[in-house]
Formats: structure tokens, sequence, C-alpha cells
């Protein structure tokens, strides 16, 4: 009986430790200010996929994080970086942009202004809140 016990605790910590092993990480990016934010940031993904890429990314943008995810945008300090290129980069690369709804109300803005990346999440704050909290996703504001 003591081998049986013995053998099948052998066995549960195998499969958490290879559940462990095996857990994806998760990471949300929390963008609110594109003029800041977004160039490095985009960099900041790109460069994390390029090391560990079976990492699951979820950016989060409010408030005037939103606007390098509006059709046509770029850095207005370096116009040569087209952020539709990049962000459709990344997001063939399974990386997930989210628009607070929020700050579309507040701002007056219309989803079709974004770009087709883009999907939209009813508050931002909510949502980076839930991306921790439920999917243990560490945070980082670039």
């Amino acid at each position: 009986m003591h081998f049986i016990i013995k053998r099948f605790s052998a066995v549960i910590c195998f499969v958490l430790i290879s559940s462990a092993a095996m857990a994806q990480d998760r990471v949300v990016y929390h963008i609110d200010d594109a003029a800041t934010q977004a160039t490095k940031g985009l960099r900041n993904v790109r460069n994390h996929l390029d090391v560990a890429p079976k990492t699951r990314i979820t950016v989060v943008t409010h408030a005037n994080g939103v606007d390098f995810l509006m059709e046509d945008a770029k850095d207005a300090k370096n116009p040569s970086v087209d952020y539709g290129s990049l962000v459709s980069a990344l997001k063939a690369r399974g990386v997930t942009f989210e628009v607070c709804e929020i700050t579309l109300i507040n701002r007056s803005l219309k989803k079709e202004q974004f770009t087709l990346d883009a999907a939209f999440t009813p508050s931002g704050v909510a949502r980076i809140a839930e991306l921790q909290l439920r999917e243990r996703a560490a945070y980082i504001k670039p």
C-alpha cells in the first residue's frame, strides 16, 4: 500500500510539474499615451516575442494611447514609422490589440476610424485588471 501511495504521489508531482512547464506566459502591455509609448512599446513587444515566441501578449490602450491604432497613424516624431504595418506584423505573431470603448465615447471616436487589427473592450483599465487577476498576465508599461 505504501508503494502505491508513493507511486501515485510521484505521478501527481510529474503531472503538476509538466503542466507548469507547458503553461504559456501571458503579458499585458498598457499604453495610455501613444506619443510617448507606442513606438517604444511596439519595439518592446517585438523584442519580447523574438526571445519568447510562445508568449501570449495583449496590448491594451486607452485615453491618448489609442491613437496609434487609428487608420494611417504614424509616429509624430518619426513619420517614417507606420504604425499600421508594425501592428499587422505583431498581430500575425499572435498579439492582440484592444481599444477602450470608454475612450471612444469620451473622445467622440468611432470604431471605423481604427485599423482592422484593433479589437475593442468595454473598459481598458478593467481589461488590464482582468488580465492580471484572472489570466495571471504580467504587467508592462513601456
